[in-house]
């Protein structure tokens, strides 16, 4: 797969796996969300984008997933269940409120399989957890997004997640590294532009 084609189709990259993983829908809060994990293949080319897999291994699991369809299904639907209970959790964490019991369940879950696959591997400067992805287990490729999210929700980092607060629904997730994180946006090209052309334009036809 190609890099432009990842980036066209998946353009966030917050420096942290599961933030990544929420943003594969465009305006999430929105009325409207537009899924773009639509089939098991998209979730291979998100998951090679993101260097869960290399190219060859993504290989590997699409032809498996083209062999058993049932299975490639199951593991989407998994894929999806998992990115929205992540997303509203962090979602919720995010704007001070408090998580729904059956998201952190099916997080929980997602976590043990994850924990029960998982193995210490020696890495540059020390130790590192990893796991053996095989297409035996189409739904592999999330024990390492379930990881980052376990992660990320019980350390001190969790204070810096922060949802865009665009006004038609972005809903996009961030991790905001300003020093007095008062980040706003989800991309300040994007969202954050929008918003300062609406405060502009309402400004000049209220003094006008």
């Amino acid at each position: 797969m190609q890099k432009n084609t990842f980036e066209a189709r998946f353009k966030t990259k917050t420096g942290r796996l599961c933030l990544d993983f929420t943003n594969t829908v465009d305006w999430h809060a929105s009325a409207h969300p537009e899924e773009t994990l639509s089939t098991y293949g998209d979730l291979l080319r998100w998951a090679e984008g993101a260097r869960i897999l290399p190219p060859d291994k993504a290989r590997s699991f699409l032809a498996a997933s083209q062999e058993k369809p049932a299975l490639a299904g199951s593991a989407l639907a998994q894929a999806v269940e998992l990115r929205e209970a992540i997303y509203r959790i962090l979602s919720s964490e995010a704007r001070g409120g408090e998580g729904a019991a059956d998201d952190l369940s099916v997080l929980n879950k997602a976590v043990a399989s994850s924990i029960s696959n998982a193995r210490l591997e020696k890495s540059d400067g020390g130790f590192d957890w990893n796991w053996t992805l095989s297409p035996s287990r189409l739904d592999s490729i999330l024990w390492p997004v379930a990881w980052s999210a376990a992660g990320l929700l019980t350390s001190e980092a969790i204070e810096r997640v922060g949802e865009c607060d665009d006004e038609k629904g972005c809903g996009w997730l961030f991790f905001d590294t300003s020093r007095n994180r008062s980040r706003r946006w989800c991309d300040m090209r994007d969202c954050g532009n929008r918003a300062k052309s609406r405060r502009h334009y309402r400004k000049s036809h209220v003094t006008a």
